[in-house]
């Protein structure tokens, strides 16, 4: 089987690219989906503030999904359904579902978009047994929203990430009781207006530099420790005290999905968990692509959709053209307090470039460095920046011709 492009992933990002791609002149594309319908995580996601940016209303999840289900509905963009992907190599795909077995298909590109996972109980070493009653916070919500089951009825919640703080409401408007959040961190790990409408509208605490320290319940769990951490995020035992519930959610972070990416051997950032790519979102392996939570996680599904769009035409104009030379190369590094670039690295300079990037704690009235060297290309102020809201700043073609190594951004 061949197909001029291939979309590993059918959520907000896969759909996406799909359409973009459509769009700028590819009508041999084939989407996989491992799930039993399109839109991925957002068709659990019951909540609104999506769209704001992208359509310029207030939309659910599910409404926002539906609005680029339709668009790949209107071009006919094929796509196969509860159709799992086991390989990615030389553009080879290989998938298997029910109906057709194990089967390759050869592509001209690739687009990966995979989205991303949550953080489970056994990679945060929490001590205690393993009672009932321990959920990730986005199993907790497919359990309400889809599936029509109450977790539990008195709840703690550790992590501050927007699905943690969304089910902070969500649990509390079904009728349970949400006791406390909290965070290892001095931050929140979540957008500022998730924080307003989701813990202090309904006098739920957040407890900052705080942690469960212990889990107590043999069938059930019966309640749970929660104590201080110090600088070094090292509990304070002294600080400890019981909070009796019957459920824990865990909302400690996203992981992007990238077993496919890891065994097509495409070089991962350390940071992100994603691929490096270059600005059209293209990794290290010509005509592969990646876009969405599976290059790195995003804060408003809204910047899952432009991102995916610029990998879809990306991938278009790869299949319309071939793999188009460049003259010089520069990488872009993070210094100081940021965290992480996407993208890593500049293949063509004859265009503005927008760059993404996180910082790693909270900074006010803060100065964005670009530098090459110690040569300082531009600055850019910066009135507060914090870990759960992602910066992005346009790099001019000016700029860029100034550079003559490699680029590193700084904020301090």
């Amino acid at each position: 089987m061949k197909t001029e492009l291939v979309i590993v992933g059918g959520g907000p990002a896969g759909l996406a690219a799909a359409v973009a791609a459509y769009d700028a002149g590819i009508r041999d594309i084939l989407i996989l989906e491992r799930d039993t319908a399109l839109g991925g995580i957002l068709q659990q996601c019951i909540h609104n503030g999506f769209g704001l940016h992208r359509f310029g209303e207030e939309l659910t999840g599910p409404e926002y999904a539906a609005r680029y289900i339709d668009e790949v509905e209107k071009r006919a963009i094929p796509h196969m359904l509860e159709t799992m992907v086991l390989s990615v190599e030389n553009k080879v795909v290989t998938a298997m579902n029910k109906t057709r077995g194990i089967f390759s298909i050869e592509a001209q590109a690739i687009v990966l978009a995979m989205g991303c996972r949550e953080r489970p109980r056994g990679a945060l070493n929490i001590p205690g047994t393993r009672p009932a009653g321990i959920y990730t916070a986005g199993t907790a919500q497919r359990f309400v929203n889809m599936e029509g089951y109450m977790p539990g009825k008195e709840v703690v919640i550790l992590g501050s990430g927007d699905i943690g703080l969304i089910m902070a409401r969500r649990m509390t408007l079904e009728g349970a009781k949400v006791k406390a959040v909290c965070e290892l961190m001095p931050y929140s790990g979540g957008l500022n207006r998730n924080i307003v409408q989701c813990l202090q509208d309904f006098d739920i605490p957040l407890m900052l530099s705080h942690t469960v320290s212990r889990i107590e319940g043999t069938d059930r769990v019966t309640g749970v420790y929660i104590a201080e951490v110090d600088e070094k995020l090292s509990v304070k035992p002294e600080t400890e005290q019981y909070i009796p519930c019957d459920t824990l959610l865990l909302s400690c972070g996203l992981l992007p999905e990238n077993e496919l990416t890891k065994g097509a051997k495409i070089p991962l950032d350390p940071i992100t968990g994603g691929a490096s790519v270059n600005e059209n979102r293209q990794t290290a392996t010509d005509g592969v692509f990646a876009c969405g939570n599976v290059l790195h996680v995003h804060d408003l599904v809204d910047f899952v959709s432009e991102e995916a769009a610029l990998a879809g035409i990306s991938a278009a104009q790869y299949i319309q053209e071939g793999a188009k030379a460049s003259s010089r190369s520069l990488s872009v590094s993070a210094s100081g307090k940021v965290r992480y670039t996407v993208p890593q690295r500049i293949d063509h300079t004859d265009k503005a470039v927008r760059v993404f990037f996180r910082v790693g704690s909270v900074v006010d009235n803060a100065v964005l460095t670009v530098k090459c060297g110690e040569t300082v290309l531009m600055t850019k102020k910066k009135r507060r920046m914090a870990p759960g809201e992602m910066e992005s700043f346009e790099i001019p073609v000016s700029v860029l011709e100034k550079a003559d190594g490699n680029l590193t951004v700084c904020v301090e």
